[in-house]
């Protein structure tokens, strides 16, 4: 199965190294397309640079991570694609292709989740670290139908979970060990703060309440235990793997 690997970025030269120094060595993963959202920090260059192997394109302005999004899906190749934030941090390589493997292998579902399992207890208490993780196995179709809603800036997760809630979809979530970098590390606690703020209010006021309570009451579940570790078994023996984890 071949993967296009989706990373939109706005200022992240600081970050998205250690993104794609993993990403680049999927041999799954044969296209890395790296979205420019009007970045000011010279990211792009800094990508073309280092890594001449990963597709670059560049939004003009910022308009947020949806457009960039939008934008940049006339330009994949493949028919399955990670979406992937350029802000991640403790990335392991056996995690993503333990995922892409557990999709290739297992034709009834439609999305994978890669849950942010080491996010703080409170962003779990209220399940952001499935609902909002920008870590997603899925098809190009599907999200191609997801960007004909109208989401915007911080909506494309939940508006991709009311997708899959709305047409019956199958999906499941996988253990990540990943962190993104918070608003508040990024811009200050005060700025970080409105940000934050800001983000939930466009959330809520795009699926509704009702909606969201949905999305937080019963919106997915785990792969199951046995699928995941026969997925990481046969990866393993397939030379994917270095090393096997199993729950």
């Amino acid at each position: 199965m071949n993967v296009t690997c989706l990373i939109p970025f706005y200022n992240e030269r600081e970050r998205i190294a250690h993104v794609l120094h993993v990403i680049t060595k999927i041999r799954t993963i044969k296209q890395v397309l790296c979205v420019d959202d009007g970045s000011t920090d010279g990211t792009a260059a800094y990508i073309k640079k280092n890594w001449p192997q990963v597709q670059v394109v560049q939004l003009p302005h910022n308009q947020g991570k949806t457009a960039a999004i939008a934008y940049a899906l006339k330009y994949v190749k493949n028919d399955v694609i990670l979406m992937m934030d350029a802000d991640l941090q403790e990335l392991r390589k056996e995690e993503i292709v333990a995922a892409i493997e557990a999709f290739h292998t297992q034709p009834g579902i439609d999305m994978i989740i890669l849950r942010r399992i080491n996010s703080p207890w409170f962003v779990r208490w209220y399940r952001s670290d499935i609902l909002l993780s920008g870590e997603r196995l899925l098809r190009k179709s599907d999200l191609k139908q997801v960007m004909k809603q109208r989401v915007q800036r911080y909506q494309l997760e939940v508006g991709i979970n009311r997708y899959m809630l709305r047409h019956k979809k199958v999906v499941r979530w996988m253990p990540w060990s990943a962190m993104n970098t918070y608003k508040v590390d990024k811009l200050g606690v005060l700025d970080g703060s409105k940000k934050e703020f800001k983000m939930y209010v466009e959330i809520v006021s795009f699926v509704g309440f009702s909606h969201m309570m949905l999305q937080l009451a019963s919106f997915t579940k785990r792969l199951k235990h046995q699928q995941q570790n026969t997925e990481a078994r046969a990866a393993f023996k397939n030379g994917l793997l270095e090393n096997v984890y199993l729950l």
